[in-house]
Parts: C-alpha cells; sequence; structure tokens
C-alpha cells in the first residue's frame, strides 16, 4: 500500500486554499483550486441547483466578500479521506455569513494536482 501521507498534505493545502478564497472572495484562487470540468451542486427552494465552473466564478465575483464585510472565519475539515493516489474526499463546514454550510469537495489528482471537482453543499440556517 503506497503512503498517502503526502497526499493527505497536499489535499489539506487545497482545502486550505479552498477556506482562504471562499473568505477573501478570490477568484484566481479557485480557479487553481477547482478544475475547469468542475460542477456543484445543491437544493435551492427544493429544486436542484448545479453550476458550471465559470457561473460560479461570476457568482463569487458579483458577491462581497466575507473579508471585506468584517465577517467571522468559520471553516473547518470535518472529514478527510483520500481513497487512492488518484481521488479523495472531503467534508467541511464554512460559511458565508449569515448562512453556514455542511459541504462535500471530491477531488481528482489531474496532472499531478489535486483539483476540486465536485462540490456539493447543504445550507444549515
Amino acid at each position: 500500500m503506497p503512503d498517502i501521507a503526502p497526499d493527505e498534505a497536499a489535499v489539506r493545502q487545497v482545502v486550505q486554499d479552498y477556506f482562504d478564497a471562499l473568505y477573501d472572495g478570490d477568484v484566481a484562487k479557485f480557479r487553481d483550486v477547482f478544475h475547469p470540468a468542475c460542477r456543484l451542486f445543491t437544493l435551492s427552494d427544493g429544486k436542484l441547483l448545479t453550476l458550471d465552473y465559470e457561473p460560479y466564478m461570476a457568482r463569487v465575483a458579483g458577491r462581497p466578500s466575507s473579508a471585506s464585510r468584517g465577517d467571522a472565519r468559520d471553516d473547518e475539515i470535518v472529514l478527510l479521506t483520500v481513497a487512492s493516489p488518484t481521488t479523495a474526499f472531503v467534508r467541511v463546514r464554512d460559511c458565508y455569513l449569515p448562512m453556514h454550510f455542511v459541504t462535500d469537495l471530491s477531488l481528482l489528482r489531474v496532472d499531478g494536482r489535486w483539483r476540486i471537482v465536485s462540490k456539493l453543499w447543504h445550507t444549515l440556517d
């Protein structure tokens, strides 16, 4: 069985970069952590909402960042699993106040880099 510790550290760094991008509203950093073929999913008013890469980037760019509003930061890794040399799963808790989320991130190692390929989130508030 290969040593997954380096992969776990790399996945944790991608997730930290995701948290930083979310808090700072940093589209460039989001572009770095998300794969361009990613898909994002949630239910909104009981209806499935799906977003591709560019619409999600536009959404982030079009709203004030948590940092610019002086919001408290609240993010944590709840579960992290490196399932293979090329796949990982991370459950996180994060927020864009006043909303709090539980978010599932699926990652693939593509061209030697871990990237988020799927985001599934649920609004807790």
